[in-house]
């Protein structure tokens, strides 16, 4: 299966991702397309949408799944940022080193289980690892059992899991994986990504 991809800019793909995020009921805080604007504005990024045909209209392409992130420096001066920095500390070592954060993401419910994740996460991976960048960090919640369930599959390990102090599906994993050519050449998917105007 060749998957369709889009890189997106930064105000396009704030206002694309706002958009897809209202089709995730998991998801208790939607991102607003000027919160993305603000996290991403400085910092390199990398915003993907995967589309696929519409269940109804399958002539129609329509976005199903996404993912964004950004470079995560040792010095933050956005509060979430400092405060992800602080967590990871003993875990990654971010001076001197480029580490990519893959902030936010899913696939829509009707196309799970197609490989639309896995196609946006190996594209995600050779664009970070084109662009210099050594480690993908992700951090998910433990009540998330289909993203830990995913990441494992992707063969991301885990760094740190940091317990909630009243409620353990509230508490935090975070995981990584190092960016390499010898995992690139490990990649499944087949992939046609377009830069979207």
């Amino acid at each position: 299966m060749l998957h369709a991809i889009r890189q997106y800019s930064l105000e396009r793909g704030s206002l694309e991702i706002e958009y897809l995020e209202q089709y995730f009921d998991e998801f208790q805080e939607k991102k607003t397309a000027r919160e993305i604007l603000q996290r991403l504005s400085a910092r390199q990024h990398l915003i993907l949408i995967a589309l696929a045909p519409a269940l109804d209209e399958p002539e129609h392409m329509v976005p199903v799944a996404f993912k964004v992130g950004h470079e995560l420096r040792a010095l933050e001066d956005e509060p979430q940022l400092m405060d992800l920095a602080q967590r990871l500390e003993g875990c990654v070592q971010l001076a001197g080193r480029r580490v990519f954060y893959s902030w936010i993401g899913g696939t829509r419910q009707e196309w799970r289980g197609r490989g639309h994740y896995r196609a946006l996460t190996e594209q995600q991976e050779e664009w970070a690892h084109r662009n210099g960048f050594e480690e993908i960090v992700v951090k998910t919640k433990n009540k998330f059992h289909a993203m830990r369930a995913t990441l494992d599959h992707l063969q991301f390990n885990v760094l740190k899991f940091e317990r909630h102090p009243y409620d353990n599906a509230e508490s935090k994993l975070y995981l990584h994986k190092l960016l390499s050519p010898e995992l690139l050449r490990e990649h499944r998917t087949a992939r046609h990504v377009q830069i979207a105007a």
